[in-house]
Order: C-alpha cells, then sequence, then structure tokens
C-alpha cells in the first residue's frame, strides 16, 4: 500500500501552522523538534523549531510538515493546491470557515456549475486549498 501525503515546508512558523491545521480539521498532531536529535548536526538556533510534524484526523486525512532549517533556502509554496473533498457538507463548511479566517478567498465557497460548492483560498500561512463538497449519488 502507498501514501500520499502532503509535505508542508515552512520558515519557522510550522509549529503555529500545524497547530491551526489541528484547530480546523481536528485530529491528533505529532510535533517532533530538531532539538530531539541532539545527535545531529544543526544550527543551534534550530533547536525549537519543528523537524516534523504528522496530522492525522479522524475521517483519514493526513498533513505533515516542518520548518526549514536556517542553513537551507525556503521557497514559499507556489502552483500547488491542497483539495480536500466530502460529501459532509457541514464539515466542509467548518473547515472552510476555519481556513479562510485570516486567509484571503481566491473563488468564493458556492454552488459550482458541475454540481456540489466548490472553493479555492489561501490560508494565513500561504498554502493553497481547493475544498469541494461532491453532491450526494
Amino acid at each position: 500500500m502507498a501514501v500520499l501525503t502532503p509535505y508542508l515546508s515552512f520558515r519557522d512558523n510550522a509549529r503555529e501552522a500545524m497547530t491551526f491545521y489541528q484547530s480546523v480539521l481536528g485530529g491528533k498532531l505529532d510535533l517532533v523538534e530538531f532539538s530531539d536529535f541532539a545527535d545531529m548536526p544543526q544550527d543551534p538556533a534550530d533547536a525549537d523549531k519543528i523537524m516534523h510534524s504528522w496530522l492525522a484526523t479522524e475521517d483519514g486525512m493526513v498533513l505533515a510538515g516542518s520548518d526549514t532549517p536556517t542553513g537551507m533556502e525556503y521557497q514559499p509554496p507556489q502552483n500547488i493546491s491542497i483539495s480536500i473533498s466530502s460529501d459532509d457538507e457541514p464539515r466542509m463548511q467548518a473547515i472552510w470557515d476555519g481556513l479562510s479566517d485570516g486567509g484571503a478567498v481566491t473563488i468564493p465557497f458556492e454552488s459550482a456549475p458541475w454540481g456540489g460548492r466548490f472553493g479555492m483560498l489561501v490560508d494565513r500561512f500561504g498554502m493553497s486549498w481547493m475544498l469541494s463538497v461532491d453532491e450526494a449519488q
């Protein structure tokens, strides 16, 4: 079995971002700091930054992320979106409301010409999202 997991890179705010995503999506969040691996060569300034985080929700969504170490170039995300689709409209509306708080709506979360609802936004951490409510079959 293979698993495809979005892995997000941040510049010094992975803890804040992943905690925010947990508040929106729910689930269990595991955070590992660079300092948890003291034998690994690292910049002391990175000690309390997030080396790896893993958010897993009860409905099967998984999102991972980390801070970019000081010695590595950080590139803000571009040309990619995280997409969530579901037939659970109240859950999707709650996710939309959470992610859009402090973000910028690109396409409002409204009825789509192909049915259901669709919307796009960039959240407060610069991540692009597409949300879709599929019509019940």
